[in-house]
């Protein structure tokens, strides 16, 4: 087995294991430091937001257009998590990489993007935001602070 990479990942979402072209998950944390007198005084617990982007090809896409057919649309799609697993080995040591995102919504940014002179495969980008209460686990630690999910 070999480290970690874009290889070995595996990713479900809708009740899919989906091949993706490229996958991305961003947080947004808006902490910041606390000041008086313009000098460094503590933190401010800021609000947080996630954002990603799935990149599929068309075979994949389809299984994502069933899932929308059975929705009634597109926008009917209900919210869903998407677990994305990787597991490797660094010097015999196990690598596990997990992480798990709740009540992704997802959305269409690139339909359709033709380049007649490319031998590439034709790919649809579909960027998702995160809207569940549990947030983030990364390795099944949460990103929110217990207290914080005890406000939700």
């Amino acid at each position: 087995m070999s480290r970690i990479n874009g290889k070995s990942f595996d990713v479900r979402m809708m009740g899919f294991k989906i091949h993706f072209e490229s996958f991305s998950i961003n947080i947004t944390d808006n902490t910041t430091a606390a000041s008086t007198k313009g000098r460094p005084d503590g933190v401010l617990k800021g609000d947080v937001s996630a954002d990603g982007e799935v990149v599929v090809d068309t075979a994949n896409f389809m299984l994502i257009i069933e899932a929308a057919r059975a929705a009634g649309s597109f926008q009917g799609l209900p919210t869903f998590p998407i677990d994305a697993y990787g597991a490797g080995e660094n010097s015999g040591t196990a690598e596990l990489a997990h992480v798990h995102a709740f009540g992704c919504k997802l959305k269409i940014s690139e339909l359709l993007n033709i380049d007649p002179s490319s031998t590439d495969k034709t790919t649809h980008t579909l960027p998702f935001d995160v809207t569940g209460k549990d947030f983030i686990l990364i390795n099944g630690v949460s990103y929110l602070d217990s207290n914080e999910l005890d406000l939700i």
